[in-house]
């Protein structure tokens, strides 16, 4: 349904008396303005707990006597509130999810509840070393792309904003031109469509409408950022450039060739740097993607001895995937691994709901899930190999270290042939 209403994606399943209900805005955080970092999902978390000028423990005691959840996830390029609901609770579900989008208190002082347990988070992921080096990363990457701000906001974004800054987030996030409405379970079309239809037509229309976002540019050249925090045993590594987006051609063939690379626990790098090395539990390498191609990443998580071996290696590793390729035998067993792993991605009308959303949300073609298997077999050998030096750069890369650099600093640049930049950190630096 669209054109004269809301767009509304539907995925029927009565076994259960279950329904999976959301609504999602095809804007998100890279629509932030700089300096204030975080709005977008502040403000989306602000709404949930003012829905309707109603306090927190209000609405969640609504929710609970529902059989309900109501949960929220921002994004660069959107956002979305969604939850299951008992089906004989959805009227009252979507009243509420009415008074979330139309009529949110805002109060001043759920802000600042919401600022203090934001700015927590921040300090949680200071301890967390595998989402520092993730946040760096991103940072190395995308630069000055909005791909490359975080999500979550720092202390000094989240202190900028104001309830005056929350209204215009929600202005101009939620727009009948900009949402989505996604139902699965046990819902027919007749009732998802006057359910949509009633919230939508309370929305505001008009607006900027879809920000063009750009794509990101690689460049810099082989970039080292090191993460310095004190008494480190163990480092997380990520090593990576920009990647691919499933508009591309040559998507499905990189996937492929990413699956035999380290795509899995039995692909190259797990097999290198884990089995045959003992230096890290897990390596893999993977491919993201949003409105438009995000990282393509490796890591692996040593201890500190072994970092700069383990960096060595797997820039060596990806010298030799770039340069060789994959095999005829490994493009067939990373075939059948991706067509029948797929199953697992579709086995219940909230996943099939999910996927057609993704398309949506992150402007995919249509149908692509549905033509996930049919595209995967049809990749050859040579469109394999061909797509790797195509879209991966071996000159372009953030090598991003999270570890004490008094420690093993000078062994990690030296592991790093053709260097062109290095870059040393607090690990608590906004």
């Amino acid at each position: 349904m669209n054109g004269s209403g809301p767009t509304l994606l539907l995925e029927r399943d009565a076994a259960l008396p279950l329904i999976y209900a959301g609504v999602s805005a095809r804007v998100g955080a890279s629509e932030d303005p700089r300096g204030l970092e975080g709005l977008t999902r502040l403000a989306g978390r602000l709404m949930r707990r003012t829905a309707g000028g109603q306090d927190a423990d209000t609405i969640d005691a609504r929710i609970d006597r529902m059989g309900a959840s109501l949960g929220l996830d921002a994004g660069h390029g959107s956002v979305s509130l969604s939850g299951l609901v008992l089906e004989r609770s959805l009227d009252d579900f979507m009243r509420l999810l009415d008074e979330t989008l139309t009529s949110p208190g805002l109060a001043e002082d759920e802000l600042e509840r919401l600022r203090r347990e934001t700015t927590a988070e921040l300090t949680e992921i200071l301890d967390n070393d595998q989402q520092l080096a993730q946040r760096w990363f991103l940072r190395s990457v995308f630069g000055d792309h909005p791909y490359g701000r975080t999500v979550v906001g720092t202390p000094s974004s989240l202190a900028a904003i104001g309830i005056e800054q929350v209204r215009a987030c929600i202005a101009r996030e939620y727009r009948k031109e900009t949402v989505v409405f996604a139902f699965a379970g046990a819902v027919d079309t007749d009732r998802a469509q006057r359910a949509a239809h009633a919230l939508w037509e309370k929305l505001p229309a008009g607006g900027a409408g879809l920000a063009p976002l750009e794509d990101p540019v690689a460049g810099g050249g082989r970039r080292l950022w090191f993460v310095d925090k004190p008494e480190r045993t163990q480092t997380q590594i990520l090593i990576g450039g920009i990647g691919t987006h499933p508009k591309d051609p040559d998507h499905f063939a990189l996937l492929v060739a990413n699956t035999v690379f380290g795509g899995t626990f039995t692909a190259r790098l797990t097999q290198e740097v884990r089995a045959k090395r003992g230096w890290s539990y897990g390596a893999y390498s993977s491919l993201g993607y949003d409105r438009r191609r995000q990282a393509f990443s490796m890591w692996t998580f040593p201890k500190a001895e072994d970092a700069a071996r383990c960096i060595e290696l797997e820039l060596a590793m990806l010298t030799d995937w770039w340069q060789k390729g994959i095999l005829e035998e490994e493009l067939a067993w990373a075939k059948r691994y991706l067509i029948q792993s797929q199953a697992f991605s579709r086995d219940t009308a909230a996943k099939r709901v999910g996927l057609r959303l993704d398309e949506v949300l992150n402007d995919l073609p249509h149908g692509l899930h549905d033509e996930f298997a049919s595209r995967i077999a049809k990749v050859t050998l040579e469109e394999a190999n061909l797509a790797i030096r195509s879209r991966i750069s071996l000159e372009n890369l953030a090598i991003v270290v999270v570890g004490t650099h008094g420690v093993i600093g000078e062994d990690v640049r030296r592991a790093v042939p053709n260097l062109s930049a290095e870059r040393v950190v607090a690990f608590d630096a906004d």
